[in-house]
């Protein structure tokens, strides 16, 4: 449609900075860009509000969980016998001595791949090719910085990074790392909603790129307190959880059970210590796909 004026262009009045304001604060409510607080901390928009992470090489799977709810956990015998011992580890371990742990009895591995879209572990070729060198079942991590940027962005970095799949016997699907945010609010400014669909966004992402549901790693009160208990994940998304002390305890809301039990951070030559629930042959299986 034209637009006729009674004169020139000269003679109309720009708005006043107030009209300008008022103007761009529309503008930005219907482009969907200003967010709501929730009770966790002040909204974020993905991508957008928050800062790329400042010390991704202390954040590891269940770095912040210790800091939250407590207890570095004392290693505990297998509840059941057929359970396989396995470790977890990033960054911060450096080089890993795999023998060691390989001769101790641990069958499997978690490595931290990325964080965001910013951090790669640069120890990761020795953490990940090493435990498979030693005969070990290895999977990698992504730990998740959800107020950053999108769910299919940081999947498909840690893709690109290190956390593919083959289906060669000895690669477990990646993981997920959703735990207490390590640089302000603990759901990262971000509603239950926001959450969960931005966990959707990620896994479907890594489904696309490599045919496997991801595995994800939680804590139940963080579960509880940032998605309000969604159930959605527990029929899909095997469940791999930490809590330091004799019993896996509570799971969060869908899963009737645990694949993997993160059950101490203070275990011989690497801290982070986890059993598989299941015989090996099911470990297996679980990296077969």
């Amino acid at each position: 449609m034209r637009v006729h004026r009674s004169g020139p262009a000269r003679h109309l009045r720009r708005p006043t900075a107030t009209v300008a304001a008022i103007l761009l604060t529309l503008l930005a409510l219907l482009c969907g860009t200003v967010g709501t607080a929730t009770a966790a901390g002040p909204a974020t928009t993905p991508g957008k509000d928050a800062p790329e992470p400042t010390h991704p090489g202390q954040d590891w799977a269940g770095s912040q969980v210790a800091k939250h709810e407590g207890g570095a956990g004392a290693p505990v015998a297998p509840s059941v016998q057929a359970s396989v011992e396995g470790v977890d580890v990033s960054g911060h371990q450096g080089n890993v001595a795999w023998s060691t742990l390989w001769n101790s009895g641990v069958k499997f591995a978690y490595v931290k791949a990325t964080e965001s879209t910013s951090y790669i572990n640069p120890y990761f070729a020795q953490q990940y090719n090493g435990s498979y060198n030693v005969g070990m079942i290895r999977g990698a991590y992504h730990f998740a910085l959800p107020n950053t940027s999108s769910g299919a962005a940081q999947a498909n970095y840690f893709v690109d990074h290190g956390g593919g799949w083959s289906r060669d016997g000895k690669t477990l699907p990646g993981a997920l790392d959703m735990e207490y945010n390590p640089y302000g609010a603990t759901c990262y400014g971000m509603s239950a909603t926001a959450l969960v669909n931005w966990m959707k966004d990620w896994f479907a992402t890594y489904k696309a790129r490599t045919g496997r549901d991801a595995v994800i790693y939680t804590s139940t009160n963080w579960w509880k307190q940032c998605t309000g208990n969604y159930a959605g994940f527990g029929s899909i998304n095997p469940l791999w959880i930490p809590r330091y002390g004799s019993s896996v305890g509570e799971l969060p809301a869908g899963w009737g059970f645990h694949t993997i039990w993160q059950y101490t951070s203070t275990g011989p030559t690497v801290g982070d210590h986890n059993l598989f629930n299941g015989a090996y042959d099911r470990l297996q299986a679980l990296a077969n796909g």
